[in-house]
């Protein structure tokens, strides 16, 4: 007659499944019988004023009326009379050939790029400009650039 086919280390692997599912079965119906489940009222949550999660709801009294055309998103606009957009300033370099030079800003000695496409008046070096700046690939362009002198 012939061995059994089950060894010692597979009665040993079986045991400790049957046993796996026995304590895994025993958790559900723990958790199966310690669930409170029931209505929406015990599973709702309320935030109070100060951002805390509480469940009891809001006292009424204490609701505050805000009214919603007060409330500002963004970034506020800029009034007409904040600032004017023109600079002034003297071109540096400019090369007709090739379409392209730099504007050196009066006040804060700042270089910026400009483009014949930007130009309004024909410019040479020296030539005392007024310009607007606008953002462009590689930092501010002027453009809108009149010759004042």
């Amino acid at each position: 007659m012939g061995r059994s086919q089950e060894t010692f280390s597979k009665k040993e692997k079986e045991k400790k499944r049957q046993k796996k599912r026995q304590e895994k079965e025993k958790k559900r119906e723990e958790r199966k019988a310690n669930s409170q489940g029931g209505s929406l009222e015990s599973m709702m949550a309320y935030v109070d004023e100060y951002g805390n999660i509480v469940d009891t709801p809001p006292d009424p009294s204490q609701k505050e009326e805000i009214d919603p055309e007060s409330i500002s998103i963004g970034v506020p606009q800029k009034s007409e009379e904040d600032e004017d957009p023109t600079m002034t300033g003297r071109v540096e370099f400019f090369n007709h050939n090739k379409g392209f030079g730099f504007i050196k800003e009066r006040d804060t000695k700042e270089k910026y790029f400009v483009h014949v496409n930007g130009l309004i008046d024909q410019i040479d070096e020296g030539d005392i400009v007024s310009f607007e700046l606008e953002k462009g690939l590689k930092g501010m362009n002027a453009v809108r650039v009149t010759k004042i002198k």
